[in-house]
Formats: C-alpha cells, structure tokens, sequence
C-alpha cells in the first residue's frame, strides 16, 4: 500500500520549511553578495528580512553569518541596520563568528554617513566578546572626537559598554578623562548627561581601588559643577534634567542663602508637563529644606498644587506614581493637604488601586473641619460595585473614628451599616464596631442594641465572628440573649474551621460565665471539653490554661480573663517611624510605590559586596579602599540583608522549634479523665513547675507547648582556638550549606551602643574572646557584622552573622555550626562576650 499522501501547506515566510529554507537563503546571498547590478539593494532587503522574521522566531540561522558580513558591503542604511541585528544576536553565542565582522564593522566606523559612523560604533560595542575588546579602543576614540553629536553620543554609551567588558581597558585608555572633557566642554546637552551618567556609575565602581577616582566622583558634587549642569538645565531633555537633579540632592550647600539660590532656580521645573521633572525637582526642595523646619513646610505648600495637577492631568498609572508620593507627604504633614481633601475623592472610571490610595489618602486629611464631608463620601463608597473598594471605603471611616474626629456622627453611620443587608459590609462593620467599643465604651449601649439583633449564622468571616463573639462575651450583662448564642456556637464547634473565632469562643465563654455563671455552666463545660481535645496547639493550651485555673481559684481566674479594663488611646501603627523616614530618604523611587524601603525588595546584585580584612587592624567600615582586599568579596544570600530590628528572624532550627506536650490526650476520652492528676498539679504549683515527672510542667500550663526541664549538670565550658582561621571562600560555602542553628535578639548596653560609633572597637573586642570578624558593612544606625571562631584542637568552626541597629540598642543573631550540639554553648560565650562590649 502506497503512504499517505502528505498535505500541502503552504510555505510562510516566517516558518521554512525544513533546512533546505536556510540553504537556499544561503544560496542566494552569496550569488548577491558580489552583484553590483541594479534593484540588488531590494533584493538584500528581502532576503534579510526573511533571515531577521527566522531569527526572531527562535531558528538558527547562524550558518549565513559569512554571507550576511559580506552582504553588509553597502551604502544602503537600511541594510546595514538589519545586518547589526543580526550580528549583535549571534556575536554573543558565537564569539568567534564575531571575528568575522570586526573588519567590516572598524570600515563603517568611518564611513562618510555618521548616522553608519554612529551605527556600527554601536554594534561594535554591543559585541560584548572579551578577547575583542583590543578592537573597541581605537574606534571609541575616534567617536568621542567625532564632528557629530551622534556619533559622540554613542561613544560616550560605548565607554560604558567596554568598561562593563573590561575596566583595566577602559582605565588603561584614558577614557574616564576625555569623557571629563567632554562633559564639561561639549555643546550637545545630550553628550553631557551621557557623560555625567557613565562617569558616576564608572567612578563609583573605581572608587573602592582608586584614591583619584573617589575624589573625582566627590568633584561631581562640588559647588561649581553643580551650578554649571542647573545652568544649563533647561536645555537638557527630561531624562538628562532627571539625572541632574538627583545629583543635585546630594550637594550640601554652604549656607542658606546658596539654598534660597537653587531653588529659584529651580522654580519653574515644577510647572513642568512630565511627572518625572516635577517629582525629582520636589525630592531637590525637600532634601535641601530639612534643616530649615520654618521653610520645609512652605515647601509643602509650594509643592502642592504641582502634584495635584499631576494627579489629574495624568493616565491612571502617572496619577498613582503621583498619588503615591503624595499620600507619603501627607503622613508627615496632613494638615497641609486638609483643605483639598475633596481632590482625593474616587472617580467612577478609576482603576482599583488608585481608588484604594484615594482613600487612604482620604484617612489621613480628616480633622474636624472636613470629618463630616470625607464620611459622608466614603458612605457612598460602600454601595460601590466594587466589593473590596466598598470594604476599604467602610475601614476607612473607622479610621477616621479612631482619630476622635465627629464620633458621634461616625458611630451612627457604622451602625447603618450593621443593618444593610450584605454579608460583606456587616462583617467589616462588626470589626469596627469591636475596635470602636475598645476605644469608646460609652458607646456600648447603642453599639450593642444593635449588634443583639445580629444573627451568628449569618456572619460568616472568621475576623467578623471573631469580632461578634468578643462583643458576645465583653457586653454579655448587656445582651439578653448572649449566653445562649454562645452555647449555640459551642454546640457547633467542629463545624468552625478558623482558630481565631474558637479562641475568642473560649474567652468570651469565660467572661459569660464570671457575669451569668447559671446561664453559661454548661456552655463552659462543653467549650473546655471541646478546646482541650481540639487539633490546634494554641486552642488546647488556652483551653487547659482555662480550666486549670478555674479548679485553682474562681476569683483568680476572674482577674486574669475579665480584668477591669481602659480604654484604647491609641492602636499601634503598622509600620515604623523610622521606615517611613526611610522611603522619605528615598523619595521619587519605586520604594515610595511599594511602601517599603529599597533593602527590603532589591536583589543581592545591587546591595554591594561585603569587604574582607586583610587583618583585623585593616577591617574598617567606610574606610578607603587600600584597608581591604578588593579580590576577596562575599556574594550575599537574598535573606542575609543588612535588615532593621524591625524585620522577621529566619526561620529558627529544629532546636528551638519543638513542641511537646506532658499529657498526650486521647479523644475518646473524657477530658475530666484526668482529673487526678490536674488536681495534683494545681494543688501544689510549687513543686509542679520543677518536678522532672510533673505530668503537667508550668511551661504547658502557661501555653508554651514545652515540657519542664529536668536539673542537669552543667555541660563543661566550650574552649575557643585563639588563633584561629578561616578562608573567606570557605566561610561563603559553608555559611550556604550549613543550617541556622540558633537565632536569638540580644540587648547592647549604652556604653555599648556609644562604643560603636568606632565599629572596629568590637572588632577588637570581639577577637580578645577568640572570635573573628571575617567580613562587615552597614552604617548607622543598621551595622552587619560576619564572625567565626574555632573550637580548640577540633576543626569545629562556628559562623555568625550579626546585625546590630543602634537606636534600638539590639542584636539579631544568627548562628551556624558544624556540629550543632555545642551551639548552645558558644551562643553562651558568644553573648557573653558581646555584653562585656563598651565596659571598661
């Protein structure tokens, strides 16, 4: 039987056939490479065109690299663009085919066109071949001195580019200094912003190793370079103004009057069409006036009207940027933005995520001039279609009710929100009414005639149960019917799936029962049974907890889970004064999008190395380059940050994570079964916390999850090796393979913290106790330090990373080890001697 026929399929330009496709294409660049007759230009750009759409789709077309070189052998720009793409694809792969083309590509270096002059300089640049770089000098040479401003544009790019490749090359050719001259000397403010670019990224690079490259990036900052670029600004574009204006906000002026000057100067960049300008001339303002608190807060109001048209002149992604860096203003000085409070309001069309900083927006500007008009607003918004703006829009009227703005018109609204009928609004409604009643309890009367004729089956959030539940329980002696919808919700306790709402259900049944003990007895007894057999650690702790102390002392018990109470003057702020001082320090930067400075989501590529010592008495922090050696640099973990105190511990080891309970229970068992031995563990307390064989060990007693620790021996003292060593490569390897061992937070003494303001005294004082610093960054407040030491005649090597910030006087502490059994004890030596430090 004869095979199937195959279908017919016709052929696409872009999708060949098989390798006969690139053959024939081969074939017949090679019979056009010598032609000179006419239309052979044409017939190249078809060709070509077939080759670039074959390369874009992923197929090797390598093989023609010597026909396209050859066909490149003309004055048609259009073909030369296409055969520089197609040479700077296949250059990078295949180096030694990016031979072939250094010829052709130095010829049209200086061709009589600069706009092929300009080209091929750039393709010779973008070969990125470290055994051609010998060819780029010459070339790069002639572009920087080259008659066309495009032609030196691109040079100056291509400096960049070989420095990227080979810095000894760029150094060794002189082209920092001509790029110098050409910064200070070149008519084409194009030029000069590539120039002051390149020099900035070279020259901080160099810095480390070069005395005279420190001191030439310290010169871009200097008086008279800094008003020769402000100047000239308005004839730079706006990218080069951008630049020019971030370097401006490292110059320190002299005096205030040389302030007031760079400000006029600047004035009208604020009026500016691109958002980009306007924002980083505001960063220039800010910085300059954070001495002068008088003028800094004109420049608030200077600033304002500026954004706000940005806000809503822009696209929606502009408006955000803006919205984003405003709402940081607004945190340090609402009062300011008070009277515009209404520019903040949402518009229909408005993508969610400007909606939401709207109103976050709309929190933070409430006072008592404007309570009344920005929650009648955000009432509006919680009819809104869209659920989770209707959600923030209800949060953020209890916001603005914890401020003590117009509570009692605020209060009203919560509670018309308590009585629409959508699951989603009652329940952020419950959450507010809890926290309100916290901070307001002369409030409770007609908060909780409200929340009475709510239904628990129909709540079903876990945080608004939760909130209905602590209400339940604080106000019990208020609501009629509150002992029996709590029994209602013991009888259903294995249909809760959420831990949070079965710990408030044992609380709140506590509290019922110390105000209505007839009513709530057999409801406890049920939550007690029910929480002591639950699957959860933290429901069974609190449920044991509960009912140790009540067979203990009903009147103890009573203090501890129903205490008198005050009321909530203030709640705490989710982030930190001094992360906010933080992203304000990094103003007009995605740190201000994302909330959060720029250490917390930047990849290790961009932190900077951590620099060895040569020695102890050559490791400094922020001392010249010739203390340390440039060759021997650590490459940091993504999780080891030079982090605030603020930021999460890393997981912590197997040792200090374990969980085990005295009394295993057995849920076919009644839980009273073990009544005995509770009541021996309560009738004497004393003896119950230390005996090794006490079923129920004070620690279980208080939550923990931890057994009492028997009295052991002491283990014998870990002896340290005085003279120790260790490879920084090896202290990178094993610091990557070795588990955390133990993490702990240390407290530094006054003395100490006064003592760091050398860091090289707890260098010092670190390698007295045997234990060496391998490597350290950082400056104040935050400072990292790396240690290892020795144990004696073992090789047992022990690793720490130490993070120290000094305002808030702690150390977090990691350790690793090889043999992780005597961990415990060099912690102990360890902390011992970080306490000694700053003590005479």
């Amino acid at each position: 039987m004869a095979p199937p026929a195959q279908s017919q399929r016709s052929q696409s330009p872009s999708q060949p056939s098989g390798k006969s496709e690139v053959s024939d294409l081969k074939h017949q660049l090679r019979q056009l490479a010598g032609s000179r007759a006419p239309g052979v230009d044409d017939s190249k750009r078809e060709l070509f065109k077939k080759v670039i759409s074959y390369m874009t789709i992923g197929i090797d077309v390598s093989s023609l690299f010597g026909e396209m070189v050859m066909c490149s052998a003309t004055s048609d720009i259009v073909l030369k663009k296409m055969c520089y793409l197609y040479v700077g694809n296949y250059a990078k792969v295949n180096p030694d085919l990016a031979l072939l083309t250094i010829n052709f590509l130095q010829r049209d270096c200086h061709d009589e066109d600069p706009m092929i002059r300009g080209l091929a300089l750039r393709s010779l640049c973008s070969l990125r071949v470290a055994n051609l770089v010998e060819y780029l000098v010459g070339p790069l040479g002639s572009g920087l001195k080259d008659s066309n401003s495009y032609v030196r544009t691109v040079a100056v790019v291509g400096v960049l580019k070989l420095y990227h490749i080979s810095a000894s090359t760029c150094v060794d050719a002189d082209f920092p200094s001509m790029l110098k001259h050409l910064m200070l000397n070149d008519s084409d403010t194009q030029i000069v912003a590539n120039c002051l670019s390149a020099l900035q990224e070279i020259w901080s690079a160099e810095a480390s190793t070069s005395e005279e490259a420190a001191r030439e990036r310290e010169a871009l900052i200097s008086k008279p370079f800094i008003y020769y670029l402000l100047n000239r600004i308005k004839e730079f574009s706006e990218w080069a103004q951008c630049l020019v204006l971030e370097l401006v906000t490292k110059y320190v002026p002299s005096d205030s009057s040389e302030i007031f000057d760079i400000m006029n100067l600047l004035e009208d960049r604020l009026q500016h069409a691109n958002g980009a300008v306007v924002l980083a001339t505001v960063k220039v303002f800010l910085q300059l006036t954070l001495s002068m608190t008088d003028v800094h807060q004109q420049v608030y109001e200077r600033i304002k009207a500026p954004l706000l048209t940005l806000v809503s002149s822009g696209s929606p992604e502009q408006s955000y940027a803006v919205l984003s860096h405003l709402h940081l203003l607004v945190m340090r000085a609402p009062y300011v933005f008070s009277s515009d409070y209404k520019h903040f309001y949402c518009q229909y069309n408005e993508p969610s995520y400007v909606k939401r900083l709207k109103l976050e927006m709309l929190t933070a500007v409430a006072n008592e001039s404007n309570t009344y008009e920005i929650v009648t607003e955000l009432c509006e918004y919680a009819a809104n279609v869209d659920i989770p703006i209707a959600r923030e829009s209800i949060r953020a009227v209890g916001k603005i009710a914890l401020q003590q703005y117009d509570v009692n018109a605020i209060v009203d609204r919560l509670l018309q929100f308590l009585e629409m009928e959508k699951d989603y609004v009652t329940a952020e409604a419950l959450v507010l009414v809890k926290d309100l009643l916290r901070k307001y309890p002369q409030w409770s009367h007609d908060c909780i005639a409200v929340v009475g004729n709510i239904s628990s089956k129909n709540v079903q959030e876990p945080k608004a149960k939760a909130a209905l539940i602590w209400m339940l329980g604080e106000y019990s002696q208020d609501m009629q019917d509150a002992p029996y919808i709590l029994e209602s919700l013991v009888e259903n306790w294995d249909e809760e799936h959420s831990a949070e709402v079965r710990l408030h259900l044992l609380t709140a049944v506590m509290k019922c029962f110390f105000k209505r003990p007839p009513e709530t007895q057999s409801a406890l007894g049920a939550a007690l049974a029910a929480g002591i057999g639950d699957f959860h650690q933290d429901v069974h702790d609190r449920a044991l907890f509960y009912y140790r102390i009540l067979r203990y002392n009903v009147s103890v018990a009573e203090r501890v889970v129903n205490p008198p109470k005050q009321a909530v003057s203030v709640f705490a702020d989710t982030q930190s004064s001094e992360i906010k001082d933080r992203i304000f320090d990094e103003f007009n930067s995605l740190s201000v999008l994302y909330q959060k400075p720029s250490y917390m989501f930047t990849d290790k590529e961009h932190r900077g190395p951590l620099e060895f010592a040569d020695e102890l008495g050559n490791l400094s922090i922020g001392e010249a380059a010739h203390n340390v050696i440039s060759s021997q640099r650590v490459e940091e973990n993504d999780k080891d940050l030079l982090l605030t105190t603020a930021e999460k511990e890393e997981t912590r080891g197997s040792s200090n994570n374990g969980s085990v309970y005295a009394v295993p229970y057995d849920s076919s068992t009644s839980v009273f079964a073990s009544q005995t031995q509770i009541e021996s563990a309560i009738s004497n307390p004393t003896t119950a916390g230390h005996s090794q064989h006490a079923s129920f060990g004070i620690d279980d007693l208080l939550g923990l999850g931890m057994p009492a620790v028997p009295d052991v021996a002491s283990p014998p003292q870990l002896k340290l090796n005085t003279k120790a060593a260790l490879d920084p490569n090896a202290f990178q390897q094993k610091w990557r393979q070795l588990p955390v061992a133990l993490s702990q937070e240390l407290s530094l003494s006054p003395q100490a913290v006064a003592a760091l303001t050398v860091p090289q005294a707890l260098l010092r004082h670190m390698q007295s106790h045997s234990i060496h610093c391998i490597a350290s960054g950082g400056q104040s407040p935050n400072f990292k330090f790396f240690f290892f030491a020795q144990k004696y005649e073992e090789p047992s090597n022990y690793l720490v990373e130490c993070i120290i910030n000094t305002t808030s006087a702690k150390a977090q502490v990691k350790i690793k080890a090889d043999n992780q059994s005597t961990s415990q004890a060099f912690s102990t030596l360890f902390e011992l001697a970080l306490s000694k430090f700053g003590t005479p």
